[in-house]
């Protein structure tokens, strides 16, 4: 078992002060779905300016003419693999994980969705904070500020007083992701049941406040098509849900009391503890300051989808490619019992293995 106490980390500039070279024994995982080929030449651009530092593994679930393109675009640039037919689960995210971190090459392995936007400081960071943990859970700031990314930033900043936000990257130790199996592919939140797999297994996190990662802004079809899918999320974290069931019955109570100073007052502390978010660990350099505004706003969103998501669950879940997810993610000591009733060291729960305990 991997150490269950994170020592202390590396303050960040002295990180970003290092002098080690560019190329970093590092693997860049980025599993891939593409429903078009919109971004593709950006993303490329990424890509030629990753594969520079750390080696770079797209597994690409996209349908078939879109993969061609991709290979097309990048042969020669990146190892670009379908996710491997051995594994089974209906959440293709986590699939093209578990394919990627088997093929990776080197032992620190980040992993990152299409929009995310690392730079090397940022990568030398995760790189040394994985010498001394398990799994690093960096925080996304958006490039840029859409309405709909404003709106979504009142989130994140809410989220980073009460122990960080959950962004579209990790960064894990490829021996501990292993020998703990990998984790469910049958879930929905599939970070936060990595994170938890990792605690369960016995290893250590870190969530650094003051390590950034850019972030691309979504569509704005694309934000309103996830409200109620991200509000689903808490049914994996009931305290969050049960705050989030309260918004609707008290903002009806303070209503038909007459007393609308009361939502005022609400507003304000919402925006001061999002202001708390925005500063913590400099974060003011990368959050703007009217992005603590969203705050209340996007409070009054999640009241409405959080009970729009207790009806999906009472319904079977949520729609996902051809099937549903129920689960969005399971406890902790799920998860213990789980690991407890396998074999140590088992390569993965997911694959299905040949005589010897490898992938078929």
């Amino acid at each position: 078992m991997t150490r269950t106490t994170a020592p202390p980390l590396p303050h960040p500039g002295r990180t970003a002060a290092a002098s080690a070279p560019d190329r970093l024994p590092m693997a860049y995982v980025l599993p891939l779905h593409a429903a078009d080929d919109h971004g593709l030449d950006e993303l490329t651009g990424y890509l030629r300016e990753l594969r520079r530092w750390v080696d770079v593994v797209v597994v690409d679930g996209s349908p078939p003419d879109l993969f061609a393109r991709h290979a097309d675009a990048w042969r020669g640039l990146v190892r670009h693999v379908p996710p491997d037919p051995a594994l089974r689960g209906r959440n293709g995210t986590v699939l093209g994980v578990l394919t990627g971190v088997a093929l990776a090459r080197h032992e620190h392995v980040v992993i990152a969705d299409d929009d995310i936007r690392y730079d090397l400081p940022a990568l030398r960071a995760v790189h040394g904070l994985l010498d001394r943990v398990d799994l690093v859970r960096p925080q996304n700031h958006f490039a840029t500020l859409p309405w709909h990314a404003w709106w979504d930033t009142g989130r994140t900043l809410l989220a980073r007083v009460f122990g960080g936000d959950w962004p579209g990257t990790l960064a894990v130790r490829r021996a501990t992701f292993l020998a703990m199996g990998g984790y469910d592919p049958d879930v929905l939140f599939a970070n936060l049941e990595l994170h938890r797999t990792v605690r369960a297994y016995g290893g250590s996190t870190a969530t650094p406040a003051w390590l950034y990662v850019r972030r691309l802004p979504p569509t704005t079809g694309h934000f309103l098509g996830q409200r109620v899918r991200q509000a689903y999320h808490e049914t994996a974290r009931p305290v969050w849900l049960v705050a989030a069931l309260a918004v609707l019955p008290a903002t009806a109570v303070a209503l038909a009391a007459r007393r609308p100073g009361l939502l005022l007052r609400a507003g304000l502390v919402t925006v001061a503890v999002a202001e708390l978010g925005r500063r913590r660990a400099g974060g003011a350099r990368v959050f703007p300051a009217h992005a603590t505004l969203a705050a209340p706003v996007w409070v009054l969103e999640r009241g409405v989808c959080a009970w729009l998501a207790v009806g999906r669950r009472l319904r079977g879940g949520v729609p996902y490619a051809d099937s549903r997810l129920r689960v969005a993610a399971h406890s902790t000591r799920t998860l213990r019992r789980r690991l407890a009733r396998r074999h140590p060291d088992e390569l993965s729960l997911w694959v299905e293995t040949c005589e010897g305990g490898g992938p078929c």
